[in-house]
């Protein structure tokens, strides 16, 4: 039912496109100042992408929280279904991923990139195979259905490369006269508006875009990046309001001696981003060398009753993206928690992605990173401002340590708490997390799966790693 509604949109909103497009046809045939009617031509199809991207961020978020309720009701009235619910969830994300569309498998992320390195006249046909209205579709449905399962994923990183289908696919909707447009710098610009739209914020959309998708100067499409990221994130602010992803937690009356203690848990949080990382990475390669479909269906019952077995007996805060965790740690006065809840966190991590089914890794390695913040700061018995700030600190780390993607990552979690006298020890954070992290590996996570993706779809030999 979600599958065949999201189709609807996707197609009715072509249609309004193919009308509107008519209508300023019209109108500019009646501009005389061709440098103006050019620029405006050129911006117009990034302002309908991102309003489209910012409606359906919304209607995934809101479709991605039904799912996360649903499971927890299951999870507190009927804990035992889980041990059902969970293989069969996952079962079939997998199926609708492996038949209807491969690469809508996992984050979305490295899809994007990888789109991005081989957006060429030659290998357009690849690109589809990477950003297309059927990704959109399958991705949607896939991560929620993992989602009602229990599965460990987020939202953020499906809901980029579904804003990078959007671009791609605007783009190709123009007609013949209208003037070109680079289609590199429209999946930038998408990939910016998504992840603005997903968090709600716009900052670590524009420096997600420089950090991690270009290697060209920002200003041969500054306006395009920043108009994409303003109305995507207005879109997405008119229909849900002017939230923060997280809120506002309490970081007053911190201590001299913090600093200390940040620098421990963004090494300790660092580390352990970017061994889950190369653990997933390696299972991943094991699971490719299957040789039949019985062996990954197999593989995928036994992650998921690992997961379900954990999160009913066990504790079940092994379940879900990770954004209850962080509220819980941040927003309560229960703040320290056991050794074990990052260990299944990033278990959870590493059994739901390598499964196959659509789903990121942003959200549950802040949660991860979250419960590595808690423990730390639990073994020096700290106040709750500056618990918090330890926390904070714990989920900059452990997202740079996946990502190697400090500035994106610290500025991320400023936005979501608005803590800007923080600032600072989330820098410290991003930067030591990145420094030790090459202990653990030279490439980040996204890094090695848009070569594995390029690899798949070109042939191209892996790099060394």
């Amino acid at each position: 039912m979600t599958g065949v509604c999201t189709w609807f949109i996707l197609v009715s909103m072509k249609q309004m496109f193919v009308r509107v497009r008519g209508i300023l046809k019209t109108l500019f045939d009646r501009i005389n100042n061709e440098t103006l009617k050019r620029n405006l031509l050129q911006a117009i199809p990034f302002w309908i992408a991102s309003l489209i991207t910012g409606l359906i961020a919304v209607c995934y978020a809101v479709l991605f929280g039904w799912a996360e309720n649903g499971a927890a009701w299951v999870i507190h009235h009927h804990g035992w279904l889980m041990l059902i619910a969970t293989p069969a969830c996952f079962l079939l994300a997998w199926w609708l991923v492996a038949w209807f569309a491969p690469y809508a498998r996992g984050s979305g992320i490295p899809q994007v990139i990888a789109a991005v390195e081989l957006t060429n006249p030659i290998t357009n046909d690849r690109v589809k195979a990477l950003l297309s209205l059927r990704i959109i579709v399958v991705k949607i449905v896939s991560s929620l259905i993992m989602v009602l399962g229990g599965a460990v994923v987020g939202r953020e990183g499906p809901t980029i490369q579904i804003a990078g289908s959007v671009f791609r696919k605007v783009n190709q909707w123009l007609p013949a006269w209208w003037p070109k447009i680079s289609r590199r710098n429209m999946i930038k610009a998408g990939a910016a508006a998504g992840l603005a739209a997903a968090f709600n914020t716009p900052l670590g959309g524009l420096v997600f875009a420089v950090e991690e998708l270009t290697r060209t100067h920002i200003s041969y499409f500054k306006t395009a990046l920043f108009t994409s990221v303003i109305l995507a994130g207005l879109t997405a602010q008119a229909l849900l309001g002017p939230y923060l992803y997280l809120g506002y937690p309490e970081v007053s009356n911190l201590s001299h001696s913090l600093f200390f203690i940040v620098i421990m848990v963004a090494i300790l949080a660092g580390l352990s981003g970017a061994g889950m990382a190369k653990v997933i990475l390696w299972v991943l390669a094991w699971v490719k060398g299957f040789k039949s479909r019985s062996r990954h269906i197999l593989y995928t019952i036994i992650c998921a009753l690992i997961i379900a077995v954990i999160g009913v007996y066990f504790d079940e805060r092994m379940f879900g993206s990770g954004k209850e965790l962080m509220t819980h740690t941040l927003f309560t006065g229960d703040k320290e928690l056991p050794w074990y809840v990052p260990v299944f966190r990033i278990a959870g991590s590493i059994l739901s992605f390598t499964t196959g089914g659509a789903g990121g890794v942003f959200a549950p390695a802040l949660g991860a990173g979250a419960g590595v913040g808690s423990v730390v700061g639990g073994w020096f018995h700290l106040t709750d401002g500056n618990m918090n700030v330890v926390i904070l600190a714990g989920m900059v780390a452990f997202l740079t340590g996946v990502t190697r993607t400090p500035f994106t990552s610290f500025i991320l979690v400023l936005e979501m708490t608005d803590r800007h006298n923080v600032i600072f020890h989330l820098m410290l954070a991003g930067m030591v997390s990145s420094l030790v992290s090459f202990l653990v590996d030279r490439h980040s996570f996204y890094d090695h799966l848009k070569h594995i993706y390029k690899k798949e779809l070109t042939h191209e030999p892996l790099p060394a790693s």
